[in-house]
C-alpha cells in the first residue's frame, strides 16, 4: 500500500507535490459542475495542490497559522474548490468558509468539513484530510447520480488548532457563542498582535465576529471526518471508525516567579530558581496522570530572561490535560497544582495557575452516531482524547465524527500518515453517510 503524506508514496503528487495556482477542472457554474473522472483522481488532485502550502522545508512539517500568508493560501484553495464545483461560496462573520450545494438559507442542512490550519510543524492530515475528503465525497455523490433533498455544505473552520493565539477552535467557539467577542479581542499571539489586528491585516472585519445562532439553527447535522489521533483502528484492523465521545480537556498556564541572578556567582542555597520548580512540576504531571489513567503534557514553555548564564526570573509553562471524565481531570490537575505549590514553597518560587480553556466531555448524539455506524455496516465506535470543531458544535447541533485509520498513531508531527486506500475508504464512507443523511 502506498502512503499519502511526507514520505515516498509511489504516486506522483502525493509525497512531494508541486503546487499549481488552480485545480485543473475549471467550470462556469452549477450547470457545468460535476465530478472529475474518478473520486480517486479528484482526491489526488486536491491533495497535490494543497500539500505544499505552509510546508516548512527544514522540518517537513506544516506551519499554517491563523490569519497568516499560509492561511490565506489555504483559504484561496478552498474557494477555488468551491467555485470549480459550482458551489455557492461564502465567509461567515467569524471567518469560517462555507461551500453550499443547495439553498444556504434553507433549514435542516447537512454539513461536513474540518479545518486547514496546523499546529507548529504538524502533519499533513490533521484537518486537511477532512476538508479534502468532503469535496471528494461530494464528487462521489455526483458520480453516483445522487440528488440531495436537503442543502449540503462543506466548511473550513478557522483557527482550530489555536497555534497562534493559544486557544483551540476559535472559529467554531465564536459561532457557537462559547467564546465572547470581548474574550476574542483579548487574544494575542507571541508578538503581542491581537486577534482583531491579525484579522484586519488579513482583510477581514474583526468587528463582525460573534455568535451566529441563526446559522447554527439551519444545520440539521454536522459530520466531521478526521484522521484518528491514536491507533485503535490499527489494532482492530479497520479502515474507518465512528467517534463515540471526546474526553474533557483543557489548558492551564503555570507561572513560576523566582529571582533573576548570575549563574556563575550565585550560591545554590541562595537561589530562587523557577526552573527547578517547573521541572519538578513536569515530572509530577507525568506521575499524577499515569496513576489516574489520564493524560498531562507540558508542551510549551517560555523563560525570562532566557540567558545561558542567567538564573531565570520567570518560567511560564502550559499544561494540556485530558481524561475520560471531568472528575478525574479535575483531580489530576488539582494534584499537579498542589505539587507545584509545594515545590515552589521549598524553592522560594511563587506559583500562579490560570485556566485558559476548558472543554467538557462531549457525547456525540447517540441516534446520529448509531445511524452512521449502521450506514457503514457496523464499523467500530471509539472515543478520542483530541478536541475538534465537532465537539464544540455538539452543544448546538447534532454532530458525529468519522475516523480514518492512522497506522502508527502519530499525530501533530510530520510523521503523521495514513494509507492511500484508507483515505479513499474514508471518502467512500463519508459519501455513504452524506447520501443517507441528505438524499433520503
Amino acid at each position: 500500500m502506498s502512503v499519502v503524506g511526507n514520505r515516498p508514496a509511489g504516486r506522483d503528487g502525493w509525497a512531494q507535490p508541486t503546487h499549481s495556482a488552480a485545480p485543473a477542472h475549471e467550470t462556469e457554474g452549477p450547470a457545468a459542475a460535476g465530478a472529475p473522472a474518478t473520486t480517486s483522481a479528484s482526491f489526488h488532485e486536491m491533495w497535490r495542490d494543497l500539500a505544499p502550502i505552509g510546508r516548512n522545508t527544514t522540518t517537513n512539517g506544516y506551519r499554517r497559522y491563523a490569519w497568516t500568508e499560509a492561511d490565506a493560501d489555504c483559504r484561496t484553495w478552498f474557494k477555488e474548490q468551491a467555485q470549480t464545483r459550482g458551489l455557492t461560496y461564502e465567509v461567515d462573520r467569524n471567518g469560517n468558509q462555507w461551500a453550499w450545494l443547495g439553498d444556504p438559507t434553507a433549514g435542516n442542512a447537512v454539513v461536513t468539513g474540518s479545518h486547514l490550519d496546523s499546529v507548529p510543524d504538524g502533519g499533513a492530515f490533521d484537518g486537511p484530510l477532512g476538508v479534502v475528503s468532503s469535496f471528494a465525497a461530494l464528487d462521489e455523490l455526483r458520480a453516483r447520480g445522487a440528488h440531495p433533498t436537503k442543502p449540503l455544505a462543506i466548511v473550513n473552520f478557522g483557527d482550530e488548532e489555536g497555534a497562534r493565539f493559544g486557544l483551540a477552535c476559535v472559529g467554531s467557539r465564536l459561532t457557537a457563542g462559547q467564546l465572547t467577542t470581548d474574550q476574542a479581542h483579548q487574544l494575542r499571539d507571541a508578538d503581542g498582535l491581537s486577534l482583531p489586528q491579525a484579522m484586519e491585516r488579513a482583510g477581514y472585519d474583526p468587528d463582525a465576529i460573534g455568535p451566529d445562532p441563526e446559522r447554527l439553527a439551519r444545520i440539521g447535522a454536522f459530520v466531521e471526518l478526521h484522521i484518528e489521533q491514536g491507533r485503535a483502528l490499527a489494532d482492530t484492523n479497520d479502515a474507518v471508525g465512528v467517534a463515540s465521545a471526546i474526553w474533557p480537556h483543557g489548558r492551564w498556564r503555570f507561572d513560576f516567579h523566582g529571582e533573576a541572578n548570575h549563574a556563575g556567582t550565585t550560591r545554590i542555597e541562595d537561589r530562587r530558581d523557577p526552573m527547578l520548580t517547573y521541572a519538578n512540576t513536569v515530572l509530577a504531571a507525568r506521575k499524577k496522570a499515569r496513576i489516574a489513567g489520564a493524560l498531562a503534557t507540558f508542551g510549551k514553555v517560555s523563560v525570562e530572561p532566557n540567558g545561558v548564564n542567567a538564573i531565570a526570573s520567570l518560567v511560564r509553562g502550559w499544561l494540556d490535560s485530558r481524561a475520560a471524565d471531568e472528575e478525574t481531570l479535575a483531580a489530576v490537575v488539582g494534584e499537579i497544582e498542589r505539587a507545584a505549590l509545594e515545590r515552589g514553597e521549598r524553592d522560594g518560587v511563587d506559583v500562579r495557575v490560570t485556566r485558559e480553556s476548558f472543554t467538557p466531555v462531549v457525547e456525540f448524539a447517540h441516534d446520529l452516531r448509531d445511524r452512521l455506524s449502521g450506514l457503514l455496516g457496523g464499523v467500530p465506535v471509539l472515543p478520542t482524547g483530541a478536541g475538534h470543531d465537532a465537539g464544540i458544535l455538539s452543544a448546538s447541533v447534532p454532530t458525529a465524527m468519522l475516523f480514518v485509520r492512522n497506522p502508527t498513531g502519530v499525530s501533530h508531527s510530520p510523521a503523521e500518515t495514513a494509507g492511500e486506500d484508507d483515505c479513499l475508504a474514508g471518502v467512500a464512507a463519508l459519501a455513504e453517510v452524506l447520501e443517507g443523511l441528505a438524499c433520503h
